[in-house]
């Protein structure tokens, strides 16, 4: 397969090593996909309150949060070299395995998420006497964001560290 001008693009972003002292060690990449995390709670919360609860004040709220998060994500992106976000003629074989790992411990947590969510909608309705509907949708939309977003943030915790020779070779 041929790379495409977009391929060579994308890879050149997304290994720019720039901002590799925000993500060079295991320690800054969990603060990293800690804070991405929180931030990802804080808009999903104030979309979904804008959409199905009264008032347009936690819009406000999407907006603040909004650029940190995007850069955070590509903090991220770059962490694990665009692992997620390249095409597969772009990586190694290390990489396309590293991927298929990602993504399949991704889905195993969605899915206990999604396990908790149910039973979670479900107690809500029997403990508070509303209809399973009123908090299915705002939490199917939630479940939604975060199964999402998920392989960004297990790839963010599982990137290895840069080897002290690909840095000098890269230099």
């Amino acid at each position: 397969m041929t790379t495409t001008r977009y391929d060579r693009q994308m890879y050149a972003v997304m290994n720019d090593r720039r901002a590799a002292a925000a993500y060079a060690t295991p320690a800054r990449r969990r603060l990293l996909v800690t804070l991405h995390v929180a931030l990802t709670v804080v808009g999903a919360g104030a979309w979904i309150a804008t959409v199905f609860g009264p008032g347009y004040g936690p819009a406000v709220a999407i907006a603040v949060v909004m650029l940190p998060w995007v850069v955070l994500t590509g903090m991220l992106n770059g962490s694990t070299r665009g692992l997620l976000e390249l095409r597969g003629r772009m990586l190694d074989e290390r990489q396309l395995v590293e991927r298929d790992r990602v993504r399949a411990l991704s889905h195993r947590v969605t899915l206990w998420l999604l396990v908790a969510a149910a039973a979670g909608a479900g107690t809500y309705s029997t403990l508070t006497d509303a209809p399973v509907r009123a908090a299915v949708t705002p939490v199917l939309v939630g479940v939604l964001v975060v199964h999402w977003i998920m392989p960004l943030w297990v790839a963010g915790l599982r990137v290895q560290d840069d080897l002290a020779d690909e840095v000098a070779d890269e230099a």
